[in-house]
């Protein structure tokens, strides 16, 4: 398993393990008889029960309240988990699936906070209307130095509905090459072949390459020397390059395709070979293809040329 899945499993444990935690302290909390606690600890958890967490201020803060409020912690993070497994079941259905439901899963972390934030304030007896219309002025007045952060949701949005490119994909953002691994409400995340992560605000991705969209090439360019009989050369390469692809059905998507001369270098011919591949393939088939075509040559005994140095005596 490599180091991505190895991560995904550690944090679909880690969920798991959280969501059980959370579940037996809502067994627990709601037997309040279960508990260890005094007697009148017990009868203010099941007061604070009957009334659905929700308390008039009477200027005192308990020990109850502080219970209460951690049961309702552990029911926004129980609701969280079930809802999180839910979506991720969903998006194994396919990639633009899985694509949305992570951006789904990411807004629903930051609804879950202000949930539990909101509920265990007015659990601790704190009136949350005056505080969320004075959030909601603050808002206002930070929402004109909050561009940047408003752009990168709605680009998010673009990016998941028009469907530019999903989880999975193979892009290329400024020379930075990788998979999308993530697509959250404010940020893509981008993983390169040394497994190096890059995170870039969604309103940062304007000029992109989408390589997973459609066939790549592998390509070799070759040379021959300028005596080399080019049509007998043509004749072998279409009888030949055909078995080529019986060996390396696991890279080629099609038989290695010769395409003719592509440059009249110094010192020989340039011929220019390329192959049908998936582009999570072009490097390994990269390699194949350039090592293939060579052994080729040596077993048709076709010579490839090097530079040579001649050396002119003065006598």
């Amino acid at each position: 398993m490599n180091k991505t899945g190895k991560n995904k499993a550690r944090v679909g444990h880690g969920s798991l393990i959280g969501a059980g935690i959370a579940a037996l302290l809502i067994i627990f909390l709601l037997n309040p008889n279960w508990l260890p606690f005094s007697e009148k600890t017990t009868s203010k958890i099941a007061e604070l029960e009957k009334t659905h967490f929700l308390i008039e201020r009477s200027g005192e803060i308990t020990a109850a309240h502080w219970l209460t409020l951690l049961l309702a912690v552990c029911i926004v993070q129980l609701i969280f988990t079930i809802i999180k497994t839910i979506l991720v079941a969903i998006g194994k259905k396919g990639v633009r699936a899985r694509t949305i439901t992570t951006m789904f899963v990411g807004a629903l972390k930051y609804l879950a906070v202000i949930a539990a934030v909101v509920w265990g304030l007015r659990i601790l007896g704190i009136d949350t209307t005056a505080i969320l219309a004075g959030i909601g002025i603050i808002g206002l007045i930070l929402g004109f130095g909050a561009q940047s952060l408003i752009e990168d949701v709605i680009t998010g949005l673009f990016i998941i509905f028009e469907g530019k490119y999903s989880i999975g994909d193979i892009i290329v953002l400024d020379d930075f090459r990788g998979i999308v691994r993530e697509i959250g409400v404010r940020t893509t995340t981008i993983e390169d072949a040394g497994y190096n992560l890059k995170v870039v605000n969604n309103s940062d991705i304007r000029n992109f390459q989408n390589r997973s969209r459609n066939t790549s090439l592998a390509v070799c360019l070759v040379s021959v020397a300028y005596d080399t009989d080019l049509r007998a050369l043509e004749r072998t390469m279409s009888e030949s390059l055909p078995a080529l692809y019986e060996t390396r059905k696991d890279l080629y998507l099609s038989a290695p395709r010769y395409l003719g001369v592509h440059e009249l270098g110094d010192s020989g011919v340039v011929l220019k070979f390329v192959a049908d591949v998936k582009e999570d393939n072009i490097f390994p088939a990269q390699r194949a293809l350039n090592r293939d075509i060579r052994v080729l040559f040596a077993d048709k005994g076709i010579e490839i040329p090097f530079p040579q140095v001649v050396v002119h005596n003065g006598d």
